[in-house]
């Protein structure tokens, strides 16, 4: 078993949105409505907003591979990127998913170490993360890897709001 992580560019953005759609869709597709996902998919991942979101210094994607197959990805927010104001000394795991077949390989784990490297390189004290309440299996994993709640804020799938726990992890 092979595994191996590539930071994403601008020329990636077409693979980005098709493991975006793919990943999204199985994680939430049976707990929320066709209308809800389909506005936030759209919003979300099309290709102009990917783009963009490349674009910007203080974001970075990762694609993780397992036998030379695209497995999943990763998105960090630092400074002005972050989705909420946490400061200079965060990093923001915005976004994090493996493909269900790619499940139970260590691949979040091996994503989630890479954030955590590259926090630490950028001397930043904290790491923190959205993760919708009904998500229980995600809640898990991050408590296992030593995330606590510390607050939550608002997610909008489409025009259906939603409470995310914002889970943090002290670094120093």
């Amino acid at each position: 078993m092979t595994i191996n992580i590539k930071k994403c560019t601008l020329e990636d953005s077409r693979k980005l949105q098709e493991i975006s759609y793919e990943t999204f869709n199985e994680t939430f597709k049976h707990q929320n409505s066709p209308e809800s996902m389909n506005a936030y998919l759209e919003k979300a991942f099309n290709l102009k907003q990917l783009e963009k979101e490349l674009s910007i210094i203080s974001s970075q994607f990762f694609f993780v591979y397992l036998n030379n197959e695209v497995a999943g990805y990763l998105k960090i927010n630092t400074n002005e990127a972050q989705s909420e104001e946490m400061g200079d000394e965060s990093l923001e795991i915005e976004r994090i998913y493996i493909k269900n077949k790619f499940q139970k390989h260590g691949l979040g784990k091996y994503l989630l170490n890479k954030a955590i490297e590259i926090a630490m390189k950028c001397n930043k004290k904290k790491i923190w993360l959205g993760v919708w309440e009904n998500n229980k299996n995600a809640i898990a994993f991050y408590k296992k890897m030593g995330f606590v709640q510390t607050g939550t804020h608002s997610f909008y799938m489409g025009d259906e709001e939603q409470i995310d726990f914002i889970m943090t992890k002290t670094l120093i």
